[in-house]
């Protein structure tokens, strides 16, 4: 990099360092994600991978879905499980009619039907907002539920009404089914969870992301300015509803290994909205702090009496449960509305400038 003095052009050493320097975060970044490729699955047990890590990285991209419609747009949304349902469904029906095709399109097709249904159901979003458009989305939740549960050609008119996941391989390997191993599952999942990380948080960063931003914080001001907010709201819905349908076939093929809609009740919208609000809104690394602590936190639960040497019931760890959730929730909306991603943040600042305060 150049800069003219005294008529001479001369380079600043520092730029030109600055322009070679690798940030810390992205090396951050790029060591967890090798972590979890390389380590986690020769070191882990089934039941981490099965039970832990699964399902969380799952959650995780539904959330993503999530916070990008109410951290960046601005939009509430009370159907997240619907829309995971509807990828799960309709990638049910793609990978049965179509055996040939790759399991990573079925995945992306069955994103994209819960993408055009999103935008269906976001329709009203232009005219409505707030608690009016929350409670239109959880009409969605309970309409495709019903639908998905009433209409047998959904499950290729089976009598169980439960099908099971068609396996599928990758690589020559099981990736879904019960008989795909569970590493195989685990970095099938890591590594779609890794590209829609790092889509969402290119598009957040973009043009797109900026419109969404924009709406979020005054939607009035932002139409004066010239962006047009049918569009730009149905913008969102579509990638939030594609993010929770790459989710939901992610869950029936590769966790559950069944495709029922009990398993995307109104239940499943609420704790993907509580993994936003104690994640952080409009952070992505939000998103996985708050699916991991959500997952971590039953487990503590259940664990931590054990260590103390003290026997409680089950039933009053469940109830804990509730409430410690309820209190999280009222402390991070009161305290710190940026969730565990801005407390992340005020440790990196503070690491940074230790043992010295200035």
């Amino acid at each position: 990099m150049f800069y003219r003095e005294a008529g001479i052009y001369k380079t600043s050493y520092a730029a030109d360092q600055a322009l070679f320097r690798i940030p810390l975060d992205r090396i951050f970044v790029i060591s967890v994600v090798a972590f979890a490729a390389l380590v986690i699955p020769v070191i882990g047990n089934e039941y981490w991978l099965g039970s832990i890590l699964i399902p969380t990285l799952i959650m995780a991209i539904a959330t993503i879905g999530l916070n990008i419609l109410l951290g960046y747009c601005g939009q509430l949304s009370l159907g997240t499980g619907a829309f995971m349902a509807a990828g799960a469904f309709l990638g049910y029906k793609i990978a049965t009619a179509f055996p040939w095709m790759p399991i990573w399109a079925v995945v992306i097709l069955g994103g994209i039907a819960a993408a055009m249904i999103g935008v269906a159901f976001g329709l009203p979003s232009l005219r409505i907002k707030g608690f009016y458009l929350a409670v239109t989305t959880l009409a969605a939740q309970f309409f495709l539920l019903w639908l998905f549960q009433k209409v047998p050609w959904f499950v290729n008119y089976s009598i169980a009404g439960v099908p099971t996941a068609p396996p599928r391989e990758m690589f020559g390997y099981l990736v879904t089914g019960a008989e795909a191993s569970v590493e195989a599952r685990y970095l099938f999942i890591l590594g779609f969870t890794v590209i829609l990380a790092l889509i969402a948080a290119n598009l957040v960063r973009g043009r797109i992301g900026r419109t969404w931003m924009a709406i979020r914080d005054m939607d009035i001001a932002a139409e004066l300015i010239g962006i047009k907010p049918l569009p730009t709201k149905l913008s969102a819905f579509a990638v939030s509803s594609f993010y929770c349908g790459v989710a939901g076939v992610l869950w029936s093929f590769c966790y559950i290994n069944t495709v029922e809609a009990t398993a995307f009740d109104i239940f499943r919208s609420f704790s993907v909205l509580f993994m936003v609000i104690i994640g952080g809104l409009g952070s992505i690394l939000g998103c996985f702090l708050g699916a991991f602590f959500i997952f971590l936190l039953p487990i503590f639960l259940n664990s931590a009496p054990g260590w103390v040497g003290l026997e409680v019931p089950t039933e009053l760890i469940s109830h804990l449960e509730f409430m410690v959730f309820g209190a999280l929730i009222v402390f991070f909306l009161i305290v710190e509305p940026h969730g565990l991603a801005r407390l992340w943040s005020i440790t990196k600042e503070k690491l940074r400038l230790w043992p010295f305060p200035y």
